[in-house]
C-alpha cells in the first residue's frame, strides 16, 4: 500500500469512493504525473512542477488547481466554495469529473509549456 492508498484508507467509506474518483480522473488525464504525498494530501507533479492536489474533508473534498488553473475556470467554479487557488466539492454531490479533467488538462499544458 503506498502513501495516498494509507491517506485515501484514513477516511469512511463514501468519502473514500469520491477520493478514489479523484485520483483516477487525475491519473486518466495526466498519466505522466508523479503522485505523492505533500503537504499531508495527496499531490502531483508534472516534469518536477506542482500540477494538482486534493484532500478530504468531513464535508468536503478540497481540490488545489493552483491560482492559476482557478482563475482560468473561475465562471464554473463560482458554484463552489472557494479560495485563491483551492475549491471544496460538497459530499453531498456528485464530483464534476468533467470539470476536474479540464482543470488538470489546463494544467499539463502549463507546466509543459514552461
Amino acid at each position: 500500500m503506498n502513501e495516498v492508498d494509507q491517506y485515501i484508507s484514513k477516511f469512511p467509506e463514501d468519502i473514500q469512493n469520491l477520493l478514489q474518483q479523484m485520483r483516477m480522473t487525475i491519473q486518466k488525464v495526466a498519466p505522466n504525473a508523479t503522485e505523492s504525498i505533500s503537504y499531508g494530501m495527496p499531490a502531483y507533479k508534472l516534469d518536477g512542477k506542482p500540477l494538482v492536489y486534493f484532500a478530504g474533508y468531513k464535508n468536503h473534498i478540497g481540490f488545489y488547481a493552483t491560482p492559476s488553473g482557478h482563475r482560468e475556470f473561475a465562471d464554473e467554479l463560482s458554484a463552489y466554495k472557494k479560495g485563491k487557488g483551492s475549491v471544496q466539492f460538497p459530499l453531498n454531490k456528485p464530483l464534476p469529473i468533467d470539470l476536474i479533467q479540464r482543470i488538470v488538462q489546463f494544467r499539463v499544458k502549463e507546466n509543459t509549456a514552461r
